[in-house]
């Protein structure tokens, strides 16, 4: 019987956060830094960016600062959907079928 306790699952959060990061950072080496961030605050990519920002600081202080373990792993599925979504600004309207598809399956208009 597999046991999961607080402390593992914040350590994970811990971990997927620096995993996140790191991808940023390596987009940042391909199209360099200032290109990267210029690119990130675009009016089209605003929402994904800030989003992806705050999923990251709250699962660090969730996961580290506070060490509530189950609170984390759910910063990490808003962490994982957030960067999706920041991934998916960069692919030509893709956004686009992917509220699209939204839309026609929930009958809701997506908020971003």
């Amino acid at each position: 019987k597999a046991v999961v306790s607080t402390q593992s699952t914040g350590a994970f959060g811990f971990l997927y956060t620096l995993g996140t990061i790191t991808a940023l950072a390596g987009t940042m080496f391909l199209r360099g830094p200032k290109s990267q961030v210029k690119k990130m605050f675009d009016r089209d990519r605003i929402c994904a960016t800030v989003t992806l920002i705050a999923s990251i600081i709250a699962t660090i202080l969730v996961a580290i600062i506070l060490k509530w373990g189950w609170l984390a792993m759910i910063c990490c599925i808003i962490q994982f959907l957030a960067f999706a979504w920041y991934t998916i600004s960069y692919i030509p309207y893709a956004r686009a079928a992917v509220k699209s598809c939204f839309s026609n399956t929930t009958g809701m208009e997506c908020p971003c």
